[in-house]
């Protein structure tokens, strides 16, 4: 049988992916798969998952705080009226991943995301109607279908860098899904972080404060 967890520090035993590095023992124990409705914070993870194409999440995670400094905190209000001399600046920004496709594809996301909200009321809403059903059979190492379908349907409204494997690390980041091993010390909190959550509706938007 596959060891799926690892003692942490404190000897606790954790998802064995976290426990390389402080970074990620932190963001495992308090973000990872617990439910988020937040726009600005779906559409940075949207953003960011992105960007880690063909890069670990390591890579990405270090400079976490950079990419929000250079995209405006993922406003994409804000984001979506960058223009060309935009493209220019961040390019020249070693704080970030400076790939010219992945910039260019956050900025049309971004005006993606407004038509988006006003079909749907919020991004969170679109996200969250993709959410598995409790009777979709886990299947470790693939892509579920309902990550297959969102990905699809961004692709149809024109958002770039949403691939299904892309989709499918935005739920189990933001909570659609809960991915932590059977025996992952968080695994429970997650659990029951997701049974309180209350799911976004179509209409009611999800613009708090980041």
């Amino acid at each position: 049988m596959t060891q799926t967890t690892t003692p942490g520090p404190d000897g606790k035993l954790r998802c064995r992916w976290c426990v390389g590095t402080p970074d990620y023992l932190h963001y495992h124990d308090t973000e990872w798969g617990f439910p988020v409705d937040n726009d600005r914070r779906l559409f940075e993870k949207l953003c960011l998952e992105g960007f880690q194409a063909g890069l670990s999440w390591r890579t990405i995670l270090t400079k976490r705080e950079n990419f929000r400094a250079a995209f405006k905190g993922f406003d994409f209000d804000e984001v979506a009226r960058f223009d060309e001399a935009d493209v220019a600046r961040l390019l020249q920004d070693s704080g970030i991943v400076r790939h010219r496709g992945k910039i260019e594809a956050t900025i049309n996301n971004a005006r993606r995301a407004r038509d988006l909200i006003a079909e749907a009321g919020s991004l969170a809403a679109f996200v969250w109607s993709f959410e598995p059903s409790a009777g979709e059979p886990a299947k470790p190492q693939t892509v579920p279908p309902a990550a297959i379908a969102l990905s699809k349907a961004l692709k149809k409204r024109g958002w770039a860098f949403v691939g299904p494997t892309t989709m499918y690390a935005l739920m189990q980041a933001m909570g659609l899904v809960n991915d932590h091993a059977e025996d992952c010390m968080i695994r429970e909190e997650v659990e029951r972080a997701r049974t309180a959550f209350r799911r976004p509706e179509e209409g009611r938007q999800q613009v708090a404060a980041f």
